[in-house]
């Protein structure tokens, strides 16, 4: 069982660090506003604001903001300003004990995912895949539902997705119990042969990815198959593929093609349609946390991410 970090109360300070790639400034001051509403404070990482090229700031420097966020008794909780690139350059350098240590939550997603699966695998502790301040929160498309996902972090709450939220399509039948993993396609499939690879033994396997045509989802999904990562999977979540169709060629694969070759035979349930990934509303989700796939009545069920 995974270490469930402590949920958080009106008042408690939340930590906003920049891990991979510089995020709009504009969008995070915009952002702040709803942390308000939250009731909590934040306070900022030292190379929130910085610009090293594609990166935040140094490799240093943004690990160093992580650290000093999990290590600061002060700070209750982490949310990351946004994605991009990067988070993978550190990660080998990452002290994993002092977060085991020191549980608290840490929310993000996209180039976050090798993030979370280094906490899953060293700190065996839940992590929460969800829209960042930046990159979500501080635009004027952010929803009410993708609102509505933080108040899991106050409350220990089961969280249930049907299609009352959006239409689901079964590539495979059956049932499937286990711990939530998984995350940005991309970052998964870059992790194969790391000490960072993704563990999906007997668990619920999420993908999503932006902006991969076809082919490239086929690749990675056959990287996966070739490490015996989708063999050991006990089910798939499929969430969202924006901007996922063809360019570079005109006769291709469907992307619904790709996913049935590569899940649609493996025997064991899995579920398109989820609004989790790049897209709103943003379903958010603690990886760790055991979860149900119901492939035949079109169900995910999570239990609480917190305690």
């Amino acid at each position: 069982m995974k270490i469930r970090p402590k949920r958080l109360q009106k008042g408690d300070i939340i930590g906003i660090i920049a891990p991979s790639s510089p995020p709009n400034l504009k969008q995070l001051n915009n952002s702040l506003a709803f942390l308000d509403e939250l009731g909590l404070s934040y306070q900022m990482g030292k190379s929130v604001e910085n610009v090293y090229g594609y990166l935040a700031g140094n490799d240093e420097d943004r690990l160093e903001d992580l650290h000093e966020m999990f290590a600061n008794p002060d700070i209750a909780g982490i949310i990351c300003a946004g994605g991009g690139y990067g988070s993978a350059r550190y990660t080998d350098k990452i002290d994993f004990q002092l977060m085991n240590e020191h549980p608290k939550i840490f929310w993000g997603y996209s180039d976050i995912t090798f993030l979370h699966t280094g906490m899953n695998l060293y700190s065996n502790i839940v992590t929460f895949h969800g829209p960042m301040l930046a990159s979500d929160v501080g635009k004027s498309t952010f929803s009410d539902l993708s609102r509505k996902m933080f108040q899991q972090l106050f409350e220990p709450m089961e969280l249930h997705y049907t299609e009352a939220i959006s239409p689901l399509t079964s590539v495979s039948g059956g049932v499937a119990r286990g711990e939530l993993t998984g995350g940005n396609l991309s970052l998964l499939a870059s992790g194969i042969g790391t000490k960072y690879e993704v563990d999906t033994r007997d668990k619920i396997l999420l993908i999503e990815d932006i902006g991969e045509e076809p082919y490239r989802v086929d690749g990675m999904l056959n990287q996966l198959r070739q490490a015996g990562k989708l063999d050991e999977a006990a089910g798939f979540v499929i969430g969202d593929f924006n901007d996922a169709e063809p360019k570079k060629r005109k006769v291709s694969l469907s992307l619904d093609e790709v996913l049935d070759h590569y899940l649609g035979g493996l025997g064991k349930p899995a579920v398109k349609g989820f609004n989790i990934g790049h897209c709103e509303p943003h379903f958010a989700v603690p990886f760790g946390a055991e979860a149900q796939l119901d492939a035949e009545n079109l169900s995910l069920i999570i239990l609480p991410g917190v305690e």
